[in-house]
């Protein structure tokens, strides 16, 4: 009895952490697509790699709390994005679109450069 319940928690846990990643690849996805929608690539860059009007977002973003009341209450060049503009969930798709964005390769790994 004790086994299977183990197994039974077990197959549980493996289960949760599939439809969690599935879920997050949904964010992302959908993190992008409002992304452009509210226009943060004309300054962050499509990628969130910054430009001159908008630092770098991507990758490693700063964690979800001080990027989303930074997002809120900012009072720099960037306007704050409230709730009726920018929805939570949005917001959060956001975050998890910049977290998805992959470290560019390191140059030592681009033959071209170590020429």
């Amino acid at each position: 009895m004790r086994c299977g319940t183990l197994l039974a928690l077990a197959a549980l846990a493996a289960g949760a952490m599939l439809h969690n990643g599935a879920a997050d690849a949904a964010s992302a996805e959908k993190g992008k697509a409002a992304f452009v929608q509210h226009g943060c690539w004309q300054c962050h860059g499509f990628q969130g790699q910054g430009a001159n009007t908008g630092p770098k977002l991507a990758p490693d973003p700063i964690p979800i709390e001080p990027f989303t009341a930074f997002v809120r209450t900012t009072d720099r060049s960037m306007p704050p994005y409230t709730e009726a503009v920018l929805s939570n969930e949005e917001l959060a798709d956001i975050h998890a679109y910049l977290q998805s964005i992959p470290k560019p390769a390191d140059y030592k790994s681009l033959p071209l450069l170590n020429q």
